[in-house]
């Protein structure tokens, strides 16, 4: 089983699922799309993944506002709702008999091109729009013993030229430092901000724990981690210190407990840094106070809905 921050339990159902593309909802061997789909050709897509609980979509909100925001930027316009997005995505759920452990990937790229370019001038339809869902639990283990973590050399970029916080199709620096993570015997990569701080992972965001203090990045270099805000605020509502602010290897390597965040895995202890391990391995205590409190929020949005 692959170990990482994405591990789930394998479950057979996934061979038969039904994939929404495009208003179709297709077998997953019969869903295909064009390879003249802009995402395809030049990764010009955005994106969105979020969890399914006992028939809850959670945090669908800030999700929807991320999308949108994402959509925004790269100069792409939605030609619906987010209310006809959550009936596509009911929809998906409904004819999969989905109901809990789900996680849901949302994928919206500017369509189909006349021919390879990345000159969207040359786009002849409307948007792509697919839809997985799959049943994905997380791996009790993983939460258990934690994950560890090698430093990429490859840096998180800076703001002017692609900003860490869009949720975009163009991934392959990500991938590039998750493979010199697996390359080391890591299972993840932590990446660096263009300063050489602590930014984040290669798909999670990292938090670390010295004292009775949290730290995380200040947000610059980092993804717009939904899951990252709602820590960030519980610390803040339960008398937690947690500061966003600069820090390096160096504080890290000696930090008493750590962990990563995000929409599937929620929070993950970290129990090794290059090869240097983080407390006593798996969650420590004040991890474990956060993690407790991260799932009473998601009960609270599942009640709430």
């Amino acid at each position: 089983m692959i170990q990482g921050t994405h591990n789930a339990i394998e479950d057979p159902r996934n061979e038969h699922i039904k994939i929404f593309i495009n208003g179709e909802l297709l077998p997953r061997p019969d869903a295909k799309i064009s390879v003249y789909d802009s995402g395809y050709l030049v990764g010009d897509g955005v994106w969105e993944g979020f969890r399914v609980h006992k028939g809850r979509m959670i945090f669908i909100r800030q999700h929807l506002d991320r999308l949108w925001q994402s959509a925004k930027v790269v100069g792409m316009n939605l030609p619906f709702s987010k209310e006809d997005l959550v009936a596509n995505v009911q929809k998906t759920l409904d004819a999969n008999g989905m109901e809990d452990h789900i996680h849901v990937r949302v994928m919206v790229t500017r369509g189909i091109k006349k021919t390879p370019s990345q000159d969207p001038r040359f786009t002849v339809s409307g948007p792509n729009v697919v839809i997985i869902a799959e049943h994905k639990k997380a791996s009790a283990e993983t939460k258990k013993q934690g994950v560890s973590l090698f430093t990429s050399t490859i840096r998180r970029g800076s703001p002017d030229y692609l900003d860490p916080r869009l949720n975009c199709h163009s991934k392959l620096h990500e991938v590039q430092a998750l493979i010199q993570a697996l390359e080391a015997g890591a299972d993840e990569a932590l990446m660096l901000d263009i300063q050489g701080f602590v930014a984040t992972c290669n798909a999670t965001n990292f938090f670390m724990v010295k004292g009775n203090e949290v730290w995380t990045s200040t947000g610059q270099y980092c993804m717009n981690g939904i899951t990252r805000g709602h820590v960030i605020s519980l610390c803040h509502q339960n008398g937690i210190i947690c500061k966003q602010k600069n820090f390096s290897l160096f504080d890290t390597y000696g930090a008493d407990e750590a962990f990563v965040t995000g929409s599937f895995g929620g929070i993950t202890p970290v129990n090794k840094i290059d090869g240097k391990p983080i407390g006593n391995g798996g969650m420590g205590e004040l991890t474990r106070k956060i993690h407790q409190l991260y799932q009473d929020l998601i009960t609270s949005e599942i009640h709430s809905q």
